[in-house]
């Protein structure tokens, strides 16, 4: 199994559909590997983020917000990332950097 397969192996069970129980105990292993420079494919884990802040599950939202919060909460490797000296990496940055600073949801919305 190459890492790009099972990425997305990982993105099916983790957000791509949808955001579940697991993923917001998997979100801080994906920062470690998105910041770590010998990890293949860190642009693709980056846009794998971006996917579980996209993602929804109305039924839960608890699930839902923690997922985001996971993500939200790493938005300092996200500044990092976007600064990176790989130019896919940098852009997969730039852009879940965009996506942290504009996201809105009825989950992650203020009471």
């Amino acid at each position: 199994m190459t890492s790009a397969s099972a990425l997305s192996d990982l993105g099916l069970w983790l957000g791509e559909l949808s955001v579940f129980d697991a993923t917001a105990e998997a979100v801080p292993f994906l920062w470690d590997l998105a910041v770590t420079d010998s990890v293949p494919s860190r642009a693709d884990v980056i846009q794998l983020l971006r996917t579980i802040l996209e993602q929804a599950n109305p039924p839960r939202l608890d699930v839902q917000y923690a997922a985001h919060r996971a993500v939200l909460d790493g938005r300092s490797l996200a500044d990092r990332l976007a600064g990176d000296r790989d130019v896919a990496v940098q852009a997969a940055g730039q852009s879940l950097v965009a996506a942290i600073d504009n996201h809105v949801c009825e989950a992650c919305r203020p009471a």
